[in-house]
């Protein structure tokens, strides 16, 4: 199958997630993403041993899920962009790309000579692109940002989840959350950048911030606030169920897992739940036998349902519910969402095989081509393609010798 970014080269000078996830899925749609590291500490994310609490690395095994993640399919070129000897290097590498990436801050571009004026320069039809905390222009634009900052919290998620009165607010869900959401972000708007490119001849300069993808999420209810002319109003949401209509909202299980329903229509779903429950009394009950007397006693109803559920398991009402047509989700946990049968049927758990020769898994990027689930391949070990890539450019062993001797390259 030919892939839509094949014959594509990304250069890559970023670290962490945000931006190098987007290379990856770059890279799994096909294209040469070279990732720039830094020549004697490599990418920063490389160091890190704990996260959120977890234990990230597993000894043994050259298998680092953390970089594989957002560094899949990527060849790896130790460079000290800070040297003046590996100038002539990066200069090639740029006039070879169609695309330079990076998550740079102003001064630290500014000062290695990386900003759209100095990489243009070298290649005037490069796609320039930025992935920020904040922004390119204002105040902030000089700013770091994480994705629980910028995304999390200044994007309105965390206020989003977090109930009216907690005395803790409510912490994203997985590591890079927003940083995910972001890469792929990224991703789409450089795939129409080299449209565009080929369409008009000229190439762009790209912007996501992590900020601007975090009210991406939010616009539902910030365009709200925006029409109401303030801060919405805090909803007390009812312990089940929502106020109209029983069909909507958690509920749960005799063991303590939840399930989510999502039933928009009670009126048309209704019936059809009762019966599946064993409990057809309830679509007869006078309280509940039209979808307005339904929706007018919704807090009943609800009341009546969560009863209900508690008397099964979680495993019981999946197999009860499977054939229910009405809209509604187990609430999974990260290992139940890696066995997904849903996932695993349309390749979106994906095998690779790591460096050490072992098969793994990993969850790909959720767009595909043609029906065709991607071919993942690892992430690369620090520095591991210098002398491949340089090589390809012309360099010869003497120079790249004469290149290590000056502390150029890795």
């Amino acid at each position: 199958m030919h892939r839509p970014m094949d014959g594509v080269r990304i250069l890559e000078v970023a670290q962490f997630t945000f931006v190098p996830s987007a290379g990856a899925v770059l890279a799994d749609w096909g294209a040469d993403v070279i990732k720039i590291e830094h020549a004697e500490r490599g990418d920063a994310q490389r160091g890190l041993i704990r996260l959120l609490g977890l234990d990230v690395q597993s000894r043994g095994t050259s298998f680092f899920p953390i970089m594989e993640g957002p560094n899949r399919g990527k060849r790896s070129v130790g460079l000290a962009l800070e040297n003046p000897a590996a100038r002539p290097v990066l200069e090639e590498l740029v006039r070879s790309s169609d695309v330079f990436l990076t998550n740079f801050l102003p001064g630290a571009r500014a000062r290695l000579r990386i900003d759209v004026e100095d990489i243009r320069a070298i290649n005037p039809d490069i796609v320039y692109v930025r992935g920020t905390g904040f922004g390119n222009r204002g105040e902030e634009a000089d700013k770091g940002g994480y994705d629980s900052t910028a995304f999390w919290a200044r994007g309105g998620s965390a206020a989003g989840v977090t109930p009216p009165g907690s005395d803790t607010m409510m912490r994203m869900p997985s590591g890079a959350y927003g940083d995910s959401l972001g890469g792929m972000t990224i991703a789409g708007g450089i795939a129409a950048a080299l449209y565009s490119r080929r369409v008009t001849g000229e190439p762009s300069v790209v912007d996501v911030s992590l900020i601007g993808v975090g009210a991406w999420a939010t616009q539902f209810s910030v365009n709200l606030a925006l029409l109401a002319g303030g801060p919405l109003p805090q909803v007390e949401q009812p312990r089940h169920g929502s106020p109209t209509n029983p069909l909507i909202g958690a509920y749960r299980t005799a063991d303590g897992r939840w399930l989510e329903l999502a039933m928009l229509q009670p009126g048309r779903y209704w019936p059809r739940l009762c019966t599946a429950i064993g409990r057809e009394d309830l679509a007869a009950d006078e309280r509940f036998d039209t979808v307005e007397k339904l929706m007018r006693n919704a807090a009943e109803a609800a009341e009546i349902l969560a009863g209900v559920i508690e008397e099964r398991t979680y495993a019981e009402w999946q197999e009860i519910l499977k054939d229910v047509d009405g809209q509604w989700a187990a609430v999974q946990d990260a290992w139940e969402v890696g066995q997904d049968p849903a996932l695993r049927a349309n390749g979106l758990i994906a095998p690779v095989v790591d460096a050490d020769g072992e098969r793994r898994e990993l969850v790909a990027n959720p767009v595909q081509f043609d029906e065709t689930p991607p071919e993942l391949r690892r992430a690369p070990q620090f520095a591991e393609h210098t002398d491949e890539v340089l090589r390809e450019l012309g360099w010869s062993d003497e120079q790249l010798i004469r290149l290590k001797l000056d502390g150029a390259i890795t």
